[in-house]
């Protein structure tokens, strides 16, 4: 229960204890009743007392019935106003921790978004704390109450700790005035106290349901109409439920993505939505910086390096900002069985994760350990759906209104992970529109790899996002961005091949496939770009377009093969289980799809790996559906 000063007539039933706000004055007393009231001195004859920054009073050590320090809380009857003003009280046997009040104040309720039209106003503020930052000043706490965050400033004196009782996820109720502080709203606290009881219940169940809502996924119609994408689009709407109530909890939000073109594509619309999200709803500008973090990782999985550094700073950020522990989002890799040591590491701290993923899965092992996994296979498709193509879907349903500057994302996403899906007809269509040709996206492919390689584990922030024309404000720095990158990894990549391809070996296999072998330890530049993986895939499509057939590639070095094959269902991610279970102290792993993969191997059985990895290849079955040729109708 709420009144203000004017209703001071209207008093609550006898034996409710009234909690005054700061600027309440004599006029808003009565003898007879009872107040929550703060010890402000301590001398021989009792103790001085506070019920709010205008009223204070003694009560006598004949009315006392424990000891008091300054600071602590007790409470208080009223029961005497001297001529002169001076206010008499005796203590109530109450813990003023445990007993139901009413709040006696001046000013008005107000929600978070109504915040910039009471600059200067004193108002109250019911809601949950969300973060609680010490600074060499005043404590922030930041306040979420379901409609939006704002920072809350209490200042007790210089580095110290304001409202030591107060802390995360507690519902309080804030009493302060509206400022600015360096261009951002603020509420300078006066007040802050815990809810408890019923008014604690109520204002956390009105603000469950404000959250609720606002975490709700906008519903947008799909880019292209594509009946196997129809079957993602539910697991993509839980995915963006996660991550928009992350934002409106100040969860912090650690966003992991494969350091490849497909990855980028997925990663950065995500991006771009979160970011938008969180300034939308808080009040901090700072928000969107401490709130998302987008981490590239070298791997195809979760390495137990990328897991000991993201828990690293998790720990710091929460012990240096008061800022919770993060949710994980994996985008582009997560999906496999060599993901889960690093899972289980997570879960020491109850750290959420959610995986949207194309590469083959290990659902039985991921499953358990992540709150959601989205992924073409469970739902009996392929890696012909990217996880760009999916991340798109997904990044309008966080936020609709990026729509039109993502229309060329999904096609460059598929043409840098080759999905030989029907339906890139149709987004080389809509990038089309857009402005894109085929080649503009093909160079916007190269160039995100080739600056990938070179940032290795740094985001790239403003880069990247001038390469694929996301949030850039100067289409001309992007052209030229896209075309001096792009050149430039070309340029690369054919001296690489050219000095390569004399070195390759090339076997007709009994299934009629041709077999290309290249051994990019000693024959291919190492430590530059393009790298093993890319080499491989640059010479397999020369063979490719050479042949006009059914053609394998396999670049190996000492503990490693890159796979790749046209127009034959390898099917990676079982040939790698059953090298498993057929060579035994080979230390094999890997995975990837049918079509294109990778393998470790113990550096002692490279050949008898190899080998068997051959006759495997050989057993494979040819299919047309896989050719590169048939990408598109037109070629």
């Amino acid at each position: 229960m709420t009144r203000s000063a004017a209703d001071a007539g209207n008093r609550p039933p006898e034996g409710v204890v009234h909690d005054l706000s700061p600027d309440c004055t004599l006029d808003d007393i009565e003898e007879g009743t009872q107040y929550v009231a703060t010890v402000n001195g301590v001398v021989e004859y009792g103790v001085f007392v506070d019920l709010s920054e205008h009223v204070s009073g003694l009560v006598h050590e004949s009315n006392l019935q424990g000891d008091y320090d300054v600071g602590d809380d007790l409470v208080v009857e009223l029961v005497e106003i001297r001529e002169n003003g001076d206010l008499g009280f005796e203590e109530v046997d109450a813990d003023p921790d445990d007993v139901e009040t009413v709040a006696v104040e001046h000013g008005e309720d107000v929600r978070v978004p109504d915040l910039g039209d009471r600059i200067g106003d004193t108002v109250h503020l019911e809601g949950i704390v969300v973060q609680i930052k010490q600074t060499a000043g005043p404590t922030i706490f930041s306040i979420q109450d379901g409609a939006g965050a704002v920072p809350c400033a209490a200042f007790e004196e210089a580095g110290v700790r304001a409202y030591p009782d107060i802390e995360l996820d507690d519902t309080v109720r804030v009493t302060g005035t509206v400022e600015t502080h360096e261009n951002a709203l603020q509420l300078e606290v006066d007040k802050l106290v815990r809810l408890r009881g019923e008014a604690a219940e109520e204002a956390r169940e009105a603000i469950e349901q404000d959250l609720e809502s606002r975490a709700e996924p906008a519903e947008v119609e799909p880019l292209i109409e594509w009946p196997a994408f129809e079957k993602l689009r539910d697991d993509l709407a839980e995915v963006a439920r996660e991550l928009r109530r992350s934002v409106l909890d100040s969860r912090p939000i650690r966003l992991r993505h494969h350091a490849d073109g497909d990855g980028m594509c997925a990663s950065l619309p995500v991006q771009l939505a979160l970011e938008n999200f969180i300034d939308e709803t808080h009040e901090d500008p700072d928000a969107p910086r401490h709130l998302f973090k987008r981490l590239p990782s070298k791997a195809p999985y979760y390495e137990i390096e990328d897991v000991t550094r993201d828990l690293n700073f998790a720990l710091e950020d929460q012990e240096r900002h008061g800022q919770r522990l993060p949710l994980l989002f994996m985008v582009d890799n997560g999906s496999t069985e060599e993901d889960t040591p690093a899972y289980r590491a997570m879960a020491q701290y109850d750290i959420p994760i959610l995986v949207v993923d194309h590469h083959h899965p290990d659902p039985d092992a991921v499953g358990p350990l992540v709150e959601e996994h989205v992924n073409p296979y469970l739902h009996d498709e392929d890696y012909r759906i990217t996880t760009g193509m999916m991340c798109v879907e997904l990044a309008r349903m966080i936020d609709p209104s990026i729509t039109q500057s993502l229309e060329h994302v999904p096609a460059v996403a598929g043409l840098s992970d080759r999905s030989k899906a029907d339906a890139m007809d149709d987004y080389l269509e809509l990038a089309a529109e857009a402005g894109y040709d085929e080649e503009d996206l093909q160079d916007i492919g190269e160039a995100l790899d080739y600056a990938a390689h070179w940032l290795r584990y740094q985001s790239g922030e403003n880069l990247i996002n001038d390469v694929l024309n996301l949030d850039c404000d100067d289409e001309e720095r992007h052209r030229e961005l896209v075309e001096f990158l792009s050149t430039r990894a070309a340029e690369r990549v054919e001296s690489q091949i050219d000095d390569s391809e004399p070195h390759v070996e090339h076997e007709r296999l009994d299934n009629g496939a041709n077999l290309y072998r290249l051994d990019v330890e000693n024959h291919a530049r190492r430590f530059t770009y393009p790298a093993p993986g890319k080499t491989t895939g640059e010479l397999h499509d020369r063979k490719v377009k050479e042949t006009e057939e059914p053609v394998i590639t396999i670049g190996y070095g000492p503990d490693f093969a890159v796979l790749r094959s046209d127009g034959v269902r390898l099917d990676i991610p079982n040939m790698v289980t059953e090298l498993q279970e057929e060579i035994q102290g080979a230390g094999v792993s890997g995975g990837g799809h049918l079509v294109v993969g990778s393998i470790k191997f113990v550096k002692g059985m490279r050949e008898p790996v190899i080998d068997a990895l051959v006759e495997k290849m050989e057993d494979a079955e040819l299919d047309e559906a896989l050719r590169s040729t048939l990408l598109r109708d037109d070629e």
